[in-house]
């Protein structure tokens, strides 16, 4: 059901395999720092969220809107994981009773991020301390994403109007969304969130992956026949070229899929992409905002999709067969880029309203959030550092 790519070998081998694993007191040193700012942040927003992107050095304050607000909550999740603060637990509690009203009242819903605002917000509540609201306005939000479910050829249309042709497409960060309909699945016994989570994965493959294991930004379809039109960026540099935040979303979301639906025929389509992102990696490991560019080119980096691409490696760790050739490798990789990511790109300077993760991209050709911190990275890093820490049962 899933197309099969000529997965290319990783070129420089022995750069990777070399690496020096991190440490549990390197681990702990940094999520420490994430500590430090999580609680420095907590009394800056005074309940309220921060912007998608930092702003000369802060996060603007915002309410619970737009689609990023979701990974604040959970950053709460993982410090109180970590830390057992209970007023932190508290903090988080209350963000989730905003959660189940944003979706009750379709406060900026319509679209498909509804995974990003309720998994790491709300199901994560749910996992830890089975808090029904919570599970309330997960269930919601599940049933929400549904709507915008194409059954030609199956998929789950991004953002503006059902069914508009200019509209009709999917785009590789939705790989994160689904995992709310699986969780939807194994919690009220409906197999119909799974069923739709599943195709639009086989669609996503099949479509806007490319063949030499590099991925579009989105791909349109005919909203009459269903018939694949063709790829395009909105984010990446170009319609060609492979931008780093989308290869890192495909690299965790071929890794989630796997964990919620078995398939084997994700493995090659996993390390074509992980080896086609490891491949274009610059001197130190963290990549720059598209993959077209690395040293020398004067271009910002995106740390934020270093951070997700090394939660992806660590997901997908757990589940390839142990005599895959490249299991250690993928290993060791994660290793390195997330070492780089602690010395050489993390704030230690626990300022109120800062990022935890500096460097990232939002939107380069509008200009927004361009080399400053944002919360997805801010998020996906924390996430990382937890992973490395300990064995951790993902939100998603």
């Amino acid at each position: 059901m899933i197309k099969a790519i000529t997965d290319g070998p990783i070129h420089d081998r022995e750069h990777f395999l070399d690496t020096r694993p991190l440490t549990r007191k390197e681990v702990e040193a940094a999520l420490d720092q994430v500590v430090c700012q999580t609680k420095a942040n907590l009394g800056y927003l005074q309940g309220k969220f921060p912007y998608s992107a930092a702003e000369n050095g802060v996060y603007p304050i915002t309410e619970n809107v737009e689609w990023t607000t979701g990974f604040w909550t959970g950053i709460l999740w993982l410090v109180y994981e970590h830390t057992g603060d209970e007023a932190i637990k508290e903090a988080a509690l209350k963000h989730v009773d905003l959660f189940l009203e944003r979706v009750e009242k379709r406060i900026d819903v319509d679209h498909h991020d509804l995974g990003f605002l309720y998994t790491p917000s709300c199901v994560s509540c749910y996992k830890l301390t089975g808090n029904e609201t919570a599970k309330k306005a997960a269930l919601k939000a599940a049933d929400v994403l549904m709507e915008r479910f194409r059954e030609k050829p199956g998929f789950f249309q991004a953002w503006g109007q059902l069914g508009k042709k200019e509209d009709h497409r999917l785009i590789i960060d939705c790989m994160l969304n689904i995992p709310l309909l699986y969780w939807a699945s194994d919690i009220t016994g409906d197999p119909r969130y799974k069923d739709a989570a599943t195709r639009h994965f086989i669609t996503s493959c099949n479509h806007v992956i490319r063949e030499d294991a590099s991925a579009y930004h989105t791909f349109y379809f005919d909203p009459e026949t269903g018939a694949p039109l063709h790829g395009a960026t909105r984010q990446g540099y170009s319609d060609t070229s492979a931008w780093a935040r989308g290869q890192a979303w495909g690299i965790y979301g071929i890794a989630l899929n796997y964990r919620h639906t078995r398939m084997n025929e994700a493995f090659p389509l996993y390390r074509g992409m992980t080896n086609y992102f490891l491949d274009r990696l610059p001197a130190d490991d963290v990549c720059y905002w598209d993959l077209i560019f690395s040293d020398g080119s004067g271009q910002p980096r995106d740390t934020s999709a270093a951070a997700i691409a090394v939660c992806g490696m660590d997901e997908m760790d757990r589940w390839l067969p142990e005599d895959d050739p490249d299991k250690i490798l993928y290993r060791r990789a994660a290793h390195r880029i997330l070492r780089s990511l602690i010395q050489d790109h993390a704030n230690k300077a626990h300022q109120p309203g800062q990022a935890m993760l500096l460097h990232g991209v939002y939107s380069w050709h509008s200009g927004k959030g361009v080399d400053v911190g944002n919360i997805w990275g801010d998020y996906f890093y924390t996430e990382a550092l937890t992973r490395f820490l300990k064995a951790w049962d993902p939100y998603w």
